[in-house]
């Protein structure tokens, strides 16, 4: 004979939203592990029968949704909420659960995590936002490109003219600066905002950052800078955009030498981390793993308080910067599906970190053999 209290408790826990239900007097029935994994509670059998309040806390929304049941008139079908203790915004049903006799004896809540929904959406729109600004940005780079190009000819042509001026000489030179710092500017802005469309291969990440760290000897103060690399690690080849990964790294690395002008040190080191676990049963992971980089530096570091606009367009912290360079790092990074991060070093500066996607079908070993140019140590 069938058990059929067992039945429907496995179905009940192979669900792939969570589901959480209370008796009439707020102790828990039920608490699937869908639900368990999406609001990162450990699991535990001694949770039923206990006050919800004393397992996720009084003041956690969950706990104030599932008391509306008790005494609201209409409950939601489907609502959305952002959890205030994760961040993660979920997707929601409210139901009450009745007796026979129609007496309510609790309440049941089913929801699904939309985090990743949310983010993707998010993408979408800022690539339409994106494509709009490129074709608008296209048409006034083209207007003042020109005439960038035309006061740096005739600053040099009055050069020529000048040649025993030296007061003359340094006002021209400083107008010719001024107009490549400015041309500068035009062409971040159009990188920035042009829709970006990877040329994918299959890419080896020691290669695309040992590429990276070469385009930095014309620097200043790159022949202060040491940088060392861990190759201890061998590393899954993925697809990707070689180019573009080597501009993401470029710019990472060039933030950290820039903001070291009197010299110091960089660590970069690679390593791999496996897919999480999926958040649904019965789901496998987008990926095999994620190829990671943290790029760290000694430097001044970064305050507390401008950590979460360092990839703002336009923001900078530098007197001479444009604000674009980890803009553009940002958007090469989600182009991969990949992720970054920033924090302060304990010992002292800043470090990057970024996660690039392994495909299931591309985790592969890379076999290249290590470049002597940043095995160990090395300067720039």
């Amino acid at each position: 004979m069938v058990d059929q209290e067992a039945f429907y408790r496995n179905v009940v826990h192979s669900l792939r939203n969570g589901v959480i239900a209370i008796w009439r007097d707020g102790s828990i029935a039920v608490v699937n592990d869908a639900a368990y994994r999406i609001l990162g509670v450990t699991a535990s059998a001694s949770h039923i029968g206990r006050p919800l309040y004393e397992v996720l806390g009084r003041d956690h929304d969950l706990t104030e949704v599932l008391s509306l049941a008790f005494t609201d008139t209409a409950l939601p079908n489907r609502a959305e909420l952002r959890l205030r203790s994760s961040g993660k915004t979920i997707g929601y049903t409210l139901c009450r659960i009745a007796d026979r006799d129609g007496t309510v004896s609790g309440a049941a809540l089913l929801f699904k995590d939309l985090t990743r929904v949310e983010q993707l959406e998010e993408r979408e729109r800022l690539r339409d936002r994106l494509a709009a600004l490129g074709e608008m940005a296209a048409a006034i780079a083209h207007e003042v490109k020109n005439p960038l190009a035309g006061i740096q000819v005739v600053a040099g042509v009055l050069k020529r003219q000048l040649p025993e001026s030296p007061d003359a000489h340094e006002l021209l030179n400083d107008i010719i600066n001024e107009a490549k710092m400015a041309n500068q500017i035009v062409v971040q802005v159009l990188e920035f905002v042009r829709p970006m469309s990877l040329q994918v291969e299959s890419v080896s990440i020691t290669t695309v950052v040992d590429d990276a760290i070469a385009t930095l000897r014309g620097l200043p103060a790159a022949g202060r800078t040491t940088i060392a690399v861990d190759r201890d690690t061998q590393l899954p080849r993925f697809d990707g955009d070689r180019l573009q990964l080597r501009q993401l790294f470029t710019n990472l690395l060039t933030n950290a030498v820039e903001a070291m002008m009197d010299g110091g040190h960089i660590w970069v080191t690679f390593g791999y981390a496996a897919a999480d676990e999926p958040t649904e049963p019965g789901e496998q992971p987008d990926y095999a793993g994620y190829v990671t980089v943290e790029v760290s530096d000694d430097g001044p570091g970064i305050p507390d308080e401008v950590t979460e606009q360092m990839f703002s367009p336009f923001f900078t912290t530098k007197p001479r910067g444009t604000g674009l360079g980890l803009a553009i790092v940002r958007k090469i990074v989600n182009a991969h599906d990949g992720r970054i991060d920033i924090r302060p070093r304990a010992e002292g500066g800043t470090r990057f970190r970024v996660r690039l996607p392994v495909s299931r079908l591309t985790h592969v070993t890379d076999t290249t053999p290590s470049d002597n140019r940043t095995a160990g140590r090395t300067h720039v």
